[in-house]
């Protein structure tokens, strides 16, 4: 696919697209962004990454490059994103590098990078730094000022005890919850396990090890949990929760071994969240109406933004919101950090099943259901402007909002589609009040891609 660069960073096959010197040179070239063409001296750069076998030497890399412009490297080791997230804040770094390649499959790789916010880095500065990369701007020192490499181990306690901190964990260890954990091998099963014992989960674990060899798909979506499910209707479980390699984002299982699917995940921790502490909840554009209801009947106000964190998160600071995030399992709470985390999500899960007594099911239920597919077909030769021109048109009854691909709402459900930030993809994701509207609106929308010569999936 070529490698990408983008708002979320770099991404790429390796070694045919990501190599040992794009690593180097691309964390070099945000080492001299961070310096801001001045010395590195107490500038300092943590760094994570997830359990790939492609991982370790692409950070050795990156360090290097950090090193060779006199930033100081702080080395977590294997870590999820939101750890490298909160420990930049609780290091008072200059930002953050974590070297995943996230949902992807098994042959990516991928560097993200962090403000020193603690969050994704903003449009404009992850362009800037696209900018500075292409240009080879980089600011390298003499062989006395390089910066130094040590390591911290102390980030799963930090951030453990940061997401126990937002729940109770006496009133969750009561309940003594049977929980099935599926780590897809990745970054977040070592810290998941901690948590949930903290928590008093009798806990069985799949795909646990950290080979970065993944058990199953990558993306914790349906079609990839059909282990867990099974395990969690074997060991007669409470809960089953799947993560994604990098530990951002969360699905969960019910006890009948039913894939909720992952909308529900952000949906369920905003209506616990909402009901001890009402405020502003912030979501995406491609998140589904049930945040809306919950919000709704919550008194709370709803802020949508384009696709990404970064502008969750941002949307988040700046209307003061108590909970936020987006539809694919990510949830964020500002308490822990501003970027989405399935830690964050296992305990206020949690929480809600042992305050109200209820279980997973029985609350996903009262949530309420809407019909949702989500689909992507390959843009090559296609004009993205021509698309959302002919589909808008197709829609001219629709409200439509453009400020991120297009998002067209109805009375009966809504639809958005957009390029991919991390693909050569346009993603689809709609919604319906039930699977007959749904169908039609995908009927609608393919027959003008189709007719524009797009690549659409059987």
């Amino acid at each position: 696919m070529g490698l990408i660069i983008s708002i979320s960073g770099l991404r790429g096959l390796v070694p045919q697209e990501l190599t040992p010197e794009v690593a180097c040179n691309y964390a070099a070239s945000f080492g001299s962004y961070l310096c801001n063409g001045h010395s590195g001296q107490n500038v300092r750069v943590c760094i994570g990454r997830d359990t790939r076998p492609s991982s370790p030497m692409l950070a050795s890399a990156a360090m290097a490059g950090l090193s060779s412009v006199g930033v100081e490297v702080i080395d977590l080791g294997v870590v999820t994103t939101p750890t490298v997230g909160l420990m930049v804040r609780h290091l008072r770094c200059e930002g953050g590098v974590v070297v995943t390649a996230s949902h992807n499959g098994q042959q990516y790789n991928g560097i993200k990078l962090i403000s020193k916010d603690g969050m994704a880095l903003s449009r404009q500065a992850a362009s800037d730094l696209q900018d500075r990369y292409q240009r080879k701007a980089i600011s390298m020192v003499d062989g006395t000022s390089c910066g130094r490499i040590c390591r911290n181990n102390q980030s799963d306690h930090v951030h453990i005890s940061k997401v126990l901190g937002i729940v109770d964990p006496e009133e969750i260890s009561a309940r003594s919850f049977r929980v099935v954990l599926d780590s897809v091998n990745g970054a977040g099963g070592r810290p998941a396990r901690r948590l949930l014992a903290a928590l008093g989960c009798q806990v069985k674990l799949i795909n646990y090890s950290p080979t970065g060899i993944f058990g199953r798909g990558p993306e914790p979506i349906e079609e990839n949990l059909r282990a867990l499910c099974q395990q969690v209707v074997s060991l007669g479980a409470d809960i089953g929760l799947a993560q994604d390699p990098d530990g951002d984002r969360l699905a969960i299982v019910d006890a009948q071994g039913k894939c909720l699917g992952e909308e529900y995940t952000l949906a369920l921790a905003a209506r616990y969240v909402l009901s001890e502490r009402p405020g502003p909840v912030a979501v995406n554009l491609s998140t589904s109406r049930m945040i809306e209801d919950i919000a709704t009947r919550a008194g709370c106000r709803l802020i949508r933004t384009p696709v990404g964190e970064a502008n969750v998160a941002s949307a988040m600071l700046e209307y003061g919101c108590v909970i936020g995030g987006e539809g694919n399992g990510g949830v964020i709470d500002l308490r822990v950090g501003p970027i989405r985390d399935s830690l964050v999500a296992m305990a206020l899960v949690l929480q809600l099943m042992a305050r109200t007594g209820r279980t997973i099911r029985q609350l996903a239920d009262e949530i309420g259901y809407y019909a949702m597919a989500k689909k992507r077909f390959s843009i090559r030769n296609i004009d993205l402007k021509e698309v959302i021109a002919q589909v808008r048109q197709a829609f001219d009854q629709a409200h439509h909002d453009l400020s991120d691909g297009l998002r067209s709402d109805m009375p009966d459900g809504w639809f958005h589609l957009r390029a991919s930030n991390t693909e050569p993809v346009m993603r689809l994701v709609a919604e319906a009040r039930n699977e007959e509207i749904l169908r039609g609106y995908l009927a609608k929308i393919q027959a003008v891609l189709r007719g524009l010569g797009a690549d659409l999936p059987a």
